[in-house]
């Protein structure tokens, strides 16, 4: 049997077919092809996509797979989707698309969701949400209901953006314990829809699409649709989840003290747990993994940093005319560690989390026009992302997770050598290699929720590490990382002291 995974990225949409007996990838295509998504900023901090270009795209690159002579579409069984997490989609009682996205690193809200965390109470929400709402789903959508009254009172239904990828599809509107907890809408200790972000916000908990076991049927592939795409009608739609659990189920990271990373727009730490982990400030931020049940609790503590490969591209576009990444990473090697006294900050995609939600901006710091060129520009821009990783896994180890070996899929900013190597020397743990696609991932996913496979372990049971690359003894990085952090951190007293002064 063959398996389909979609894949809703920030930068493109990405579909597979997958051999579910060989767990091999049968053939894949990508919209677009050769440029990326952009989003849409219409206001410094805000970010949107709009969700019907998702659907579009979802459907040119299936179109342009099932146009493949190398696999029988009639063969697919089951269709698993993975997604970029946080986004508000609102639709309408005929599932039309209300208005844009707003999407996971959009700022607007971070004020609103602050509030209430301190309204609910610190302590109470961390319990019971294990998170600050600070700029998640719910804030996202108590920021509609204070400004677009009119578009809030005809909204039918709430979902993120794998849910309504999976709406178009099948007509049916589903979630999931994980989806809700990502949107901090999920009660840990209660085991429903928090009650407390419902009262606090006046939220009708009818928006809520009906919850679904995350492995599990989310409805069956329309008759149109299937017409349109040269697919067969009722293929069950029975994975959907976030990008990041999607990425550690496909790194085979399910069981406490396992841990996943993944280097691409955002960059990401994941740990799984068996406890309902929260940090204090909410820098990092737990949710309800793949195999969460209330019975069985696996979580997921999530570093995130927006500005990771997003970086890299603007690095790319502004410094790297006529080259490609290969070649950027060449010029970035012949550097030496440190880049010459170059100093970048790569906060500049929103309110970064392990910041406390603050809107810092990306800083190039004692740039000097006689002494650097992009070679320098393109070295330090990938430490300042590797240092970035080592601040938020600092954190992660001050909340009792210390990884001894981190899984990473050897794509986006984990193909560079250079960044790897700097990856592990800076933070001071190995990784593991593998073969890994989010597309790949969510098809093994819908194996899994059709049953096809009887556990998630048995999926994923033919995966191979590529390599491990472990930390070199001695390293200047230490001292390097140190300088660094002290920076940030003066520019984060900096700007406190700017607010206060403001306020």
């Amino acid at each position: 049997m063959l398996l389909l995974g979609i894949d809703i990225g920030t930068s493109s949409i990405k579909v597979s077919v997958v051999d579910a007996h060989t767990q091999t990838c049968v053939a894949s295509a990508r919209y677009p092809e050769d440029e990326e998504n952009t989003i849409l900023s219409v206001i410094p901090g805000w970010a949107e996509q709009s969700p019907d270009m998702w659907w579009e795209q979802v459907k040119l690159a299936i179109r342009k797979l099932t146009a493949n002579d190398t696999f029988d579409p009639s063969d697919i069984g089951a269709i698993g989707i993975a997604y970029q997490m946080h986004g508000l989609v609102v639709v309408d009682k005929d599932g039309n698309a209300l208005r844009n996205s707003i999407i996971w690193c959009d700022s607007r809200a971070v004020e609103i969701g602050e509030a209430a965390f301190e309204q609910i109470g610190p302590k109470h929400a961390l319990k019971h949400l294990l998170n600050s709402p600070g700029n998640f789903t719910a804030a996202k959508w108590a920021w509609v209901k204070a400004n677009e009254p009119e578009l809030y009172r005809k909204a039918h239904q709430i979902m993120l953006p794998g849910d309504y990828i999976a709406l178009k599809l099948t007509g049916l509107a589903t979630t999931s314990i994980s989806a809700l907890s990502e949107g901090v809408f999920w009660d840990f200790q209660a085991n429903c829809i928090s009650g407390d972000i419902i009262r606090y916000f006046g939220f009708d908990e009818a928006v809520f699409p009906v919850i679904k076991p995350l492995f599990g049927e989310h409805g069956t592939l329309r008759t149109d649709v299937a017409s349109q795409l040269g697919l067969k009608p009722g293929i069950p739609v029975s994975y959907k989840a976030g990008d990041q659990p999607n990425n550690a189920l496909s790194l085979n990271v399910l069981e406490p003290g396992e841990v996943a990373a993944t280097a691409g727009t955002s960059g990401v730490i994941y740990a799984v747990s068996d406890q309902l982990v929260y940090d204090p400030a909410s820098r990092v931020n737990t949710f309800a993994h793949v195999n969460y049940t209330p019975e069985e609790r696996r979580v997921g503590v999530l570093l995130c940093i927006n500005g990771t490969g997003i970086l890299n591209r603007w690095v790319k576009d502004h410094f790297g005319h006529g080259i490609d990444y290969k070649q950027m990473n060449t010029l970035g090697k012949a550097v030496s560690p440190g880049s010459n006294g170059l100093k970048i900050l790569p906060f500049g995609n929103g309110a970064e989390r392990i910041l406390h939600n603050r809107i810092l901006g990306a800083r190039f710091i004692d740039l000097d026009f006689n002494a650097h060129g992009r070679s320098h520009v393109f070295r330090a821009s990938q430490e300042g992302i590797a240092y970035a990783f080592r601040y938020g896994l600092d954190i992660i180890r001050e909340n009792g997770m210390n990884p001894s070996v981190i899984r990473a899929g050897q794509a986006n900013l984990f193909l560079s050598e250079l960044f790897t190597e700097m990856f592990v020397d800076i933070t001071g743990v190995p990784v593991e290699l593998y073969e890994n696609d989010g597309s790949v991932g969510a098809a093994l996913g819908a194996g899994i929720g059709s049953g096809i496979f009887s556990t998630p372990q048995e999926a994923f049971s033919q995966l191979k590490t590529l390599k491990t690359v472990e930390p070199q003894a001695s390293t200047p990085y230490e001292e390097l990382y140190q300088e660094w952090k002290e920076l940030l951190d003066g520019q984060l007293a900096n700007e406190l002291k700017s607010n206060e002064k403001t306020n």
